[in-house]
């Protein structure tokens, strides 16, 4: 668990010093702050804001949209049925449909707030190493079976893309070519079959080696990082923004 989340460019994580607490509480309360917003205007300041904290973060930008994208599948559903679905001031008729100015306003919110949040994060916790991660968490004080399940499912979501590579090279050995018919949806459904049955062999393989390792329930904590008078002023900085955006969204 090496890699970190997303590839870094321009000279690595920008927050790669810190406590790695600090931009776990940090995306915390941006995330926060932000999903409570409740007009437009406040919800874009943080989307400005959450650019330029993903800008800032020095990730990979088109990793960084590779991920959005998947968002943006899902934001489709919302903006194409909320202005039809939410009761308001009609603004076009479209036969028995009608799309309504609140549906519309609600639409962009949603939208402009899961991107904000989802920019926010991929700036301050894209360069954080999985493990890294697990111990902020940890230290946080996030139940330590929780934090054992997060690193033990991102070693095992490797290994099993691994094993998924190796399948595929053996398939495409055998000259397998996908098609739309029977066999190569038996074949698909074989596919899936031995991946659930390797991993779980491999799993028990792990947790033999790790027993056999003195592995008793608990991992120990090896990151010696702490807590600076830095890292507090890094995060009372964050305060200003949270203030405006608040104020901004309550304004009449």
């Amino acid at each position: 668990m090496t890699d970190t989340a997303l590839p870094v460019s321009r000279g690595g994580y920008w927050l790669a010093r810190r406590d790695p607490r600090l931009p776990v509480l940090a995306a915390m309360l941006l995330a926060l702050a932000t999903v409570s917003l409740q007009t437009l205007p406040a919800a874009l300041l943080a989307l400005g804001a959450a650019l330029a904290l993903a800008a800032a973060g020095g990730l990979s930008w088109p990793a960084v949209l590779r991920r959005l994208a998947v968002l943006e599948g899902l934001m489709v559903v919302v903006l194409l049925s909320l202005p039809f679905t939410t009761p308001g001031e009609p603004w076009l008729t479209l036969g028995t449909l009608t799309v309504t100015h609140e549906g519309l306003r609600l639409a962009a919110l949603i939208a402009v707030k899961a991107n904000a949040v989802v920019l926010a994060l991929l700036g301050l916790l894209g360069g954080l190493e999985p493990a890294v991660l697990g111990h902020a968490l940890a230290r946080l004080g996030m139940p330590p079976k929780l934090v054992h399940l997060l690193l033990l499912t991102v070693r095992q979501i490797a290994l099993l893309d691994d094993e998924r590579r190796r399948l595929r090279r053996a398939m495409r050995a055998r000259a397998f070519v996908p098609r739309s018919n029977r066999h190569t949806w038996v074949s698909y459904g074989n596919l899936i079959g031995m991946l659930l049955v390797r991993s779980l062999e491999r799993a028990r393989r792990i947790e033999a080696a790790m027993r056999c390792r003195g592995f008793r329930g608990r991992f120990h904590l090896l990151d010696s990082r702490h807590w600076q008078s830095a890292d507090t002023a890094w995060l009372l900085a964050l305060a200003p923004l949270l203030v405006g955006l608040v104020a901004l969204d309550r304004l009449p």
